[in-house]
């Protein structure tokens, strides 16, 4: 009977131990713009694909950086801008917004990164692995 519970037991560790959690993703990288959502005010906003080369990117030391504005939600890829940002608090703050503190709280969704914007309604921009 011992050898029974025993072999149950192993049983339901091996089986909860092969089932992989899946891993956010290292924040210190590269991501690519690929879709936004603004909400229209009722919850019923999704996220649209974009057409866009506006990447974000991620440095040890603390800082990110961006070939498009941080301090707003947009496509644009033609004006670069920098800040900081804090794993800890899951946010970063771009410079010279004119707002302070100007904070963007970001999440992991799956591989994806999710940039939250201070907003009313829901406005956020999904960003894939460059």
């Amino acid at each position: 009977m011992k050898l029974g519970y025993i072999f149950l037991f192993s049983s339901i560790v091996l089986l909860f131990s092969s089932c992989k959690k899946e891993e956010e993703p290292e924040l210190v990288n590269t991501w690519k713009l690929i879709e936004m959502l603004a909400d229209p005010g009722d919850g019923s906003g999704t996220f649209q694909p974009v057409a866009s080369d506006k990447l974000v990117q991620f440095y040890a030391n603390g800082t990110v950086t961006s070939n498009g504005f941080l301090c707003q939600m947009g496509t644009e890829s033609n004006s670069g801008s920098s800040g900081t940002y804090s794993e800890a608090e899951m946010s970063l703050t771009p410079n010279n917004c004119g707002i302070a503190p100007f904070v963007i709280y970001y999440e992991f969704e799956g591989a994806n990164l999710i940039l939250n914007y201070p907003c009313i309604e829901a406005c956020r921009e999904r960003y894939e692995l460059q």
